[in-house]
Formats: structure tokens, sequence, C-alpha cells
């Protein structure tokens, strides 16, 4: 089997399908604090984003934080990434787009920061896709990595209701001790892995779930966000993500 757990064809199968990309990156946007920290610690001042497409996290950190950011993906839909672009008031000159393979792919420029928001689950080698981040970091630059955690509630959920998605991800690789340590292995200093968020479910196929699955799963998330609320903590059963930082 190799590395990859995806395709180009479904990729472009799955942004073919999506609609309602095109949206303005609101201020808060996912991991606003976690990246504001990040860049104003660490005097961030060029960022790339591995595997972003549509570039969410390269808009906002243009848009609101003012740097020179990039985006890098495996495939690149010209007419969304447009799309999105112009609803965040943003044109192709704004933000700078490499389509490449990342296990092809010489970087001949790096940077202060590279961040990518669900990409290394999606590949079989967690400790191979983290040391190809590397490769675009400049020495005293951030690593910052960000992946769902399937192993909680969420993804009792992704089994349950949308296998083939939950087959998709490498559920292995979402446990920041194991990714602690390979960070430490590539040779990178100040590494952080943890759980990270409140209580949050999520599914891609929703819209094609039955009035009782969206009702239990309503209930579910409800359930779930009243319980982090008034016990607020991060944690492998409840907590949808995991957070790598670490730095070169």
């Amino acid at each position: 089997m190799g590395n990859e757990l995806t395709d180009k064809a479904f990729w472009a199968n799955y942004w073919e399908s999506k609609k309602g990309l095109a949206f303005p990156v609101p201020a808060n946007y996912t991991f606003h604090k976690l990246l504001k920290q990040v860049v104003t610690e660490n005097k961030v001042e060029t960022a790339i984003e591995l595997g972003g497409f549509p570039g969410y996290y390269a808009i906002f950190l243009k848009k609101y934080l003012g740097l020179k950011t990039t985006l890098f993906d495996f495939y690149v839909h010209q007419k969304v990434l447009k799309e999105v672009l112009t609803a965040n008031d943003l044109t192709e000159k704004d933000i700078a787009v490499i389509e490449g393979d990342l296990f092809k792919y010489e970087a001949n420029e790096t940077y202060d920061l590279v961040l990518s928001c669900g990409l290394i689950e999606h590949f079989n080698d967690t400790k191979d896709i983290i040391a190809r981040h590397l490769t675009f970091l400049k020495p005293g630059g951030t690593l910052l990595i960000t992946l769902p955690n399937f192993t909680g509630v969420n993804g009792w959920v992704q089994r349950k209701y949308d296998m083939g998605n939950y087959e998709k991800h490498n559920i292995s690789s979402m446990n920041p001790q194991l990714l602690a340590g390979y960070c430490k292995e590539l040779g990178l200093k100040n590494v952080e892995a943890y759980y990270y968020g409140k209580f949050s479910i999520w599914l891609e196929n929703m819209a094609e779930q039955s009035g009782l699955a969206k009702a239990f799963l309503k209930l579910l998330w409800l359930t779930g966000k009243m319980a982090t609320k008034i016990v607020p903590v991060e944690s492998k059963g409840l907590s949808p993500y995991i957070v790598v930082k670490a730095i070169k």
C-alpha cells in the first residue's frame, strides 16, 4: 500500500461536490487564537500552508495578520480558488500558490512558519510526512500542525455514519505522544503536542443523513457542548483536534 490514503481523483471529486466554499474567512476562524499566538511570539513574517486548499488559513494569515503567505497543495481547483479569494477581497497576486507533490517537490524557498491543518492524517508514514514539512522551514522557524482527533466521540461518529471518510484517515497518527516523539527524532526543539478544543463533532456527509440521525447528532453535539462548558477540559475523548508545535 502506498503512503497516501487519497489520490488526485479523490480530491477533485471532493472539491467538486462541496458547496458554500467561497465565504469571507472570519477573524475568529478555527485556530485563530493559536495562530495569533504563534505569529506574535515567533515574529513570523512569511508562512506556507501545506495541503491547505482552498487556502483558508493562508487567507486568514494574510488578511488579519499581514503575513506574506503561500498555499501549497497536491490539487488546486482554479475556479474554486478564485471564488474563495474574491469572497475575501483578494486576488491571485495576494497569495502565492504552488500545485505540487510533497514527495517530489524541491523547495526553493523557506518560511518562518510552516502550517498544515488536516494533512498528515491522510498518509500512512506519519514521521515521513512531518519530515517533508521541514524542507520548507527556516532554521529557527515554527512548525504548526493540526489534525482531527478521531480517537474519541468524534471518531465513533465517523465510524458509525461515514466509514468511507473514516478509512481515508490514519487513526494511529492521532496520538500526541507519538507525534511529539517523531518531532524530537527529527531534531526539532520546544516540541508540544496536545488535544485541542472543547467538544465538537462533524460529518462531511451530514446533508445525506436521515432526519433521525441528524436529530440524534444534534442532541449529542449539544450534550457534549454543555458538558465541556461545565467542565472545560481538553481530552482524548472529547476534544475535536490535536495540535503539534515545534521549532526547527
